[in-house]
């Protein structure tokens, strides 16, 4: 029986070996899996700080193989520039340097429109500009040689085929080129009633009110000089046309006065600006106005028709989702050309488009149409449009004038309406709308805090020369309304100047006690 078991025993004792064995080969399979599973770890994490301190020595080896791996490759990509290892990279280079030229195009424009668009939105640097342009012009109008030649360039005719359109280059700047200028006026009034200064009709009302008596002061003081004149036996004032200038000192330039107030108004209330904004913008309306009825010669009643399907049309194209920006820009050439023909200043055309244009946010847009077109425009005009009609209106020879021009009574009754009538209509109209209307000024302001700005508003310039070119037919009585605007509105920013600075220098609580 022993022999029998003991076989049986042995075989048992054999088994449990070979599973210890195989329990022991697993054991071992999974070590060096672990084994290598952290030295994968050490390596990726050596090469992703850039260091071999942190593995051992038989990682250490590995890693310097495959650095060494790297090298060799790196040394036949070099040696074989043609190969197909070196064209993508070289494929790639040149197509990238293309696109970063472009790249570095746009950066260049963009940064170029943001310094124009900067330049238009300052108050200074806008005004600069315009006065620089202004005494360009006057300066070039009296040099021996340019003046001359100059003159002949304002002069030179130029006529569009098959229309009555017939202007030189001056009348293309003033009926033209400004049709720009007024097209923004049109898209900031459409914003300012819309949303603006002028949507709140109370808190509007007493920068309304001044408005309208910085229009009716300065007639009735050039009219009283040119009637005393003209019963002192003036030769002048006897000529029927006199008297038809008395429009021309109604208007306030807004980029001058707001210049002149962002100058020398400093530590003063920022509603002083305000207001002056608020009543520019009414009498930029009120000078549109005057222009549209006094100065318009009314021809063939077609003209108004075809006016009507045009300005129904812009209206119509203005709020398509994607405006059609070509036929836009033709729709406002042909708008311009009907006005001209109907016998209306032409560049009524450009504050009616801008009237027309949406002033509510549409087809999920952030801002509106009008304020966006405004903001788009102003750079042209601003530094553009209206610094070429500066140059233009201001080329005024001296050669064929003497002293004496400056008591006639066009340019006295000019410049006194500018000087001493507009600002004496905005502080009368002031004081009574606040004193017998009671109403309200914005933010505690006093009628006194307004002298300097009042004063301000005798710069007239763009609009004034306009008018001034619209009022008289006489070559003479034209130049001579165009010194006396330039005077008086040198005159009124001078004044306005310097009663800002004397203003500046004492603190508001001071001036409002």
């Amino acid at each position: 029986m022993q022999a029998g078991v003991f076989p049986l025993s042995c075989e048992g004792g054999r088994k449990k070996d070979d599973v210890a064995k195989k329990v022991s080969e697993e054991n071992t399979k999974v070590e060096r899996g672990r084994e290598k599973g952290q030295a994968r770890f050490r390596t990726r994490r050596a090469h992703r700080v850039g260091s071999v301190d942190m593995i051992d020595v038989t990682d250490q080896v590995s890693h310097a193989a495959h650095q060494q791996r790297l090298k060799d490759e790196a040394a036949e990509a070099a040696e074989a520039p043609t190969s197909s290892t070196r064209k993508p990279s070289s494929a790639s280079a040149q197509a990238r340097a293309p696109r970063k030229r472009r790249q570095a195009k746009k950066t260049r424009q963009s940064q170029f429109g943001k310094t124009l668009t900067h330049w238009a939105n300052s108050d200074r640097i806008a005004g600069i500009i315009m006065l620089c342009f202004a005494a360009a012009g006057l300066l070039i109008a009296n040099l021996p040689v340019i003046g001359p030649a100059f003159e002949h360039l304002r002069e030179f005719v130029i006529n569009v085929p098959f229309t009555n359109i017939r202007l030189d280059i001056a009348d293309w700047v003033q009926d033209g080129v400004l049709t720009l200028f007024f097209l923004v006026v049109g898209l900031e009034l459409k914003q300012e009633l819309t949303h603006g200064s002028l949507s709140n009709p109370k808190r509007a009302a007493v920068p309304m009110i001044a408005a309208v008596g910085g229009m009716v002061a300065p007639p009735i003081v050039y009219l009283t000089v040119v009637s005393l004149m003209k019963a002192a036996g003036d030769a002048t004032a006897l000529n029927p046309q006199a008297l038809s200038g008395w429009a021309v000192p109604t208007a306030t330039d807004i980029a001058f006065s707001l210049a002149v107030l962002a100058i020398f108004s400093k530590g003063l209330p920022s509603e002083i600006r305000g207001f002056l904004l608020t009543l520019a913008t009414v009498d930029d309306l009120l000078g549109i106005l005057l222009i549209a009825f006094l100065f318009t010669s009314v021809n063939q009643w077609y003209w108004f028709v075809l006016m009507g399907a045009c300005a129904l049309l812009w209206a119509w194209m203005s709020r398509l989702k994607k405006v059609p920006w070509p036929l836009v820009a033709l729709l406002g050439i042909v708008m311009w050309s009907m006005t001209f023909e109907a016998g209306i200043h032409p560049t009524l055309s450009g504050v009616i488009f801008g009237l027309l244009v949406p002033s509510k946010r549409m087809h999920g847009e952030r801002t509106t149409r009008a304020h966006r077109w405004a903001t788009r425009l102003n750079p042209i005009s601003a530094l553009f449009a209206v610094p070429l009609f500066a140059l233009f209106a201001t080329a005024i020879p001296f050669g064929g004038m003497s002293w004496s021009v400056l008591i006639s009574p066009i340019v006295l009754g000019i410049v006194l309406a500018l000087v001493i009538g507009k600002p004496l209509g905005v502080m009368v109209a002031s004081w009574i709308s606040v004193h017998l209307f009671n109403l309200e000024l914005a933010g505690g302001l006093k009628i006194r805090d307004m002298i300097g700005m009042a004063c301000a508003c005798g710069i007239g310039f763009t609009v004034s020369f306009l008018i001034a070119s619209l009022a008289f037919s006489h070559p003479i009585l034209v130049e001579e309304s165009r010194l006396a605007v330039l005077l008086g509105s040198v005159l009124s920013a001078v004044v306005a100047a310097v009663v800002l600075t004397i203003q500046s220098r004492h603190p508001k609580q001071r001036w409002q006690q």
